[in-house]
C-alpha cells in the first residue's frame, strides 16, 4: 500500500519505518547527554535545551538514511550491506551535524555529545530495522487485489519478475472476462457466477484492477459502479501497474492513456521552482568539487599527454529534440571513434583510458555538465541525454521514445537510480520506461528524492561501467 506524499507515492511501510527511526534518534542526543554527564554535579549547558539538536540530529540522519538507498522500494541490500549503508550515513551525518552546529552556534553540540549521540542514533537504527524485519509482516500492508480479465493484459502479472514490483499488493485471483482468451493458469480463476461485488467481499478485497483485453465487449459497468460505492477502488491495468512498479510500462500503455490521464504537467511554478533547485545544487556542486575537477584534469593530462585534451564535447538530443554540444571529462582515447561511427559502450571496453575508468566508476567524468546545466541546455534531474544517431535509431524501434524529450534531459534521473548502465536496445526500452514516468510525474520534491538517493549509486558504483 503506498500514499501519495508527492506525484510519486512512498509506501507504507517505509513510512513507519521512518517515524520509529526519527523518534529513535530524536532520543538519541538525550541519551548522549545523560552519558557524557552522568559524573558531573552540575547540569550540562545543553542539558536545557536539547529537543532542537534531536530534532536537527534526526532529520540529517533520515537525509542520509535516504541519501544511502535505506528507504527505497527497491534496496535489495543484505544485512551486511544494510549494515554498512547505515555507518556511512552515520559518518555523513556526524560531518554534516558538525558543520551544521558550528554554523549555528545556538544549536552547538560537544563533540563527546556529538559522538555518542551519532553512535547511539546508528545503533538505534540497526534495532528498530531488525525488530522490524523479525516481528512485522509485509503482507499486512499489501493490498489485496482482483483482476478483472484473464487474458493478453492480465498476463503482464505474470512477468512481473522482481520482487520490489510487488511489495505493495497480492493478487488473490483473476475473473475471465467476456471476449479474453483465457492465458493465466486456470488455478488462479475465481468461479463464475458469484457476483463481483460478493467475491470482491469474500476475498477481502482492497481493489479491482480492469485489465480485459477488450473493453468494447460486455464492459461490467453496473458492477465496477456497485464495488466502487461500496469502498473498493477500481483502476486501470495500465495505472496500476505505473504506481507499483515506477514505470510506464510500454507493453500496455496507449495514447489515449497518456492524453486523457494525469501527470505530464508543465507550468511556471514547476519551472521556476526547478531552476532554482538546479542553479542551487550548481552552486553547491562547484564550491565543493573544484579541487577534484583541476586534479582529474591534470591527471588526464599527465596519463594522455600536455597535448591532449581534458574535456571531450558531444552532440547530444535534448528538450523537445533540440540538440546542444554536452560537456564531460574525456574518459577514452581521443582516437575512440576514429570511423566516424556512433558506437555503444561495452562492458570493459577497450577504449576507455586508466583514469577514465576511475572517474566512470566514480562517475566523476559527469561533473563538468554542470555547465551544461547553468547554461539551461540540462536541468539536475532528468532523463539522460543521448547522442542523435541513437535517437534516431531508437525512436524507429521503440514506440514512445521521442516522448522523453517532453523534459530537460539531466546529470541523473529516475531511471539511472532504477536501472544500471544501458548499451543496448533493449537496455534503452527498459529505461525509457521509467524515463517516461519521471516525464509524467516529475515534480520538485521527487527531484529532491533523486538526488538523495543518487548519492548511493556513487558510492555504491551502481551502474558504472
Amino acid at each position: 500500500m503506498r500514499i501519495p506524499i508527492s506525484a510519486h507515492p512512498v509506501r507504507i511501510p517505509l513510512i513507519l519505518l521512518a517515524a520509529a527511526e526519527g523518534l529513535a534518534l530524536f532520543s538519541a542526543p538525550y541519551l548522549a547527554v545523560w552519558v557524557r554527564f552522568a559524573d558531573t554535579d552540575y547540569p550540562p549547558p545543553t542539558h536545557g535545551a536539547v529537543w532542537p539538536r534531536g530534532l536537527s540530529f534526526a532529520i540529517v540522519m533520515l537525509l542520509s538514511l535516504v541519501a544511502t538507498g535505506l528507504y527505497s522500494d527497491r534496496q535489495r541490500a543484505r544485512p551486511l550491506g544494510v549494515l554498512l549503508r547505515i555507518v556511512a550515513s552515520a559518518a555523513a551525518a556526524f560531518a554534516s551535524c558538525a558543520l551544521f552546529f558550528y554554523l549555528v552556534p545556538p544549536l552547538f553540540m560537544g563533540r563527546g555529545v556529538l559522538g555518542i549521540t551519532v553512535a547511539a542514533g546508528a545503533l538505534a537504527c540497526l534495532c528498530v530495522r531488525a525488530v522490524a524485519a523479525r516481528l512485522l509482516d509485509d503482507s499486512i500492508f499489501k493490498r489485496r487485489v482482483i483482476v478483472y480479465g484473464a487474458g493478453r493484459r492480465a498476463e503482464v502479472f505474470g512477468r512481473l519478475r522482481r520482487r520490489t514490483d510487488q511489495r505493495g499488493f497480492l493478487v488473490v485471483g483473476f475473473i475471465e472476462a467476456t471476449g479474453d482468451a483465457p492465458v493465466v493458469p486456470r488455478e488462479r480463476l475465481l468461479p463464475a457466477g458469484c457476483g463481483l461485488l460478493r467475491s470482491c467481499r469474500g476475498l477481502d478485497v482492497d481493489e479491482i484492477v480492469i485489465a480485459m483485453d477488450d473493453r468494447r465487449v460486455a464492459f461490467p459497468l453496473a458492477e465496477l459502479l456497485q464495488c466502487r460505492l461500496s469502498g473498493i477502488q477500481v483502476v486501470d491495468l495500465q495505472s496500476f501497474l505505473e504506481r507499483e512498479t515506477g514505470k510506464l510500462r510500454l507493453d500496455v500503455i496507449d495514447p489515449s492513456w497518456m492524453i486523457f490521464g494525469s501527470g505530464f504537467k508543465r507550468n511556471p511554478l514547476r519551472q521556476l521552482s526547478g531552476r532554482a533547485l538546479d542553479l542551487l545544487v550548481c552552486a553547491a556542486l562547484l564550491a565543493l568539487t573544484w579541487p577534484l575537477m583541476l586534479a582529474v584534469a591534470l591527471a588526464i593530462k599527465i596519463e594522455d599527454g600536455p597535448g591532449s585534451q581534458v574535456y571531450y564535447r558531444q552532440r547530444r538530443v535534448g528538450f523537445e529534440g533540440c540538440e546542444f554540444e554536452m560537456l564531460k571529462f574525456r574518459t577514452m582515447a581521443e582516437d575512440a571513434e576514429i570511423s566516424g561511427n556512433a558506437q555503444w559502450t561495452m562492458k570493459d571496453d577497450p577504449r576507455i583510458t586508466l583514469v577514465g575508468r576511475v572517474i566512470r566508476k566514480l562517475r566523476v567524468d559527469e561533473l563538468p555538465q554542470i555547465f551544461n546545466v547553468l547554461k539551461g541546455d540540462m536541468n539536475i534531474v532528468g532523463p539522460r541525454p543521448e547522442r542523435p544517431e541513437f535517437v534516431r535509431e531508437l525512436s524507429e524501434k521503440i514506440p514512445y521514445y521521442r516522448e522523453r524529450h517532453f523534459v530537460k534531459p539531466g546529470i541523473t534521473g529516475w531511471a539511472q537510480l532504477c536501472y544500471s548502465y544501458g548499451s543496448s536496445e533493449v537496455d534503452a526500452l527498459e529505461k525509457l520506461q521509467y524515463d517516461l514516468y519521471y516525464v509524467k510525474n516529475h515534480g520538485l520534491l521527487f527531484d529532491l528524492s533523486i538526488l538523495l538517493q543518487t548519492a548511493e549509486v556513487v558510492l555504491w558504483g551502481k551502474g558504472a561501467r
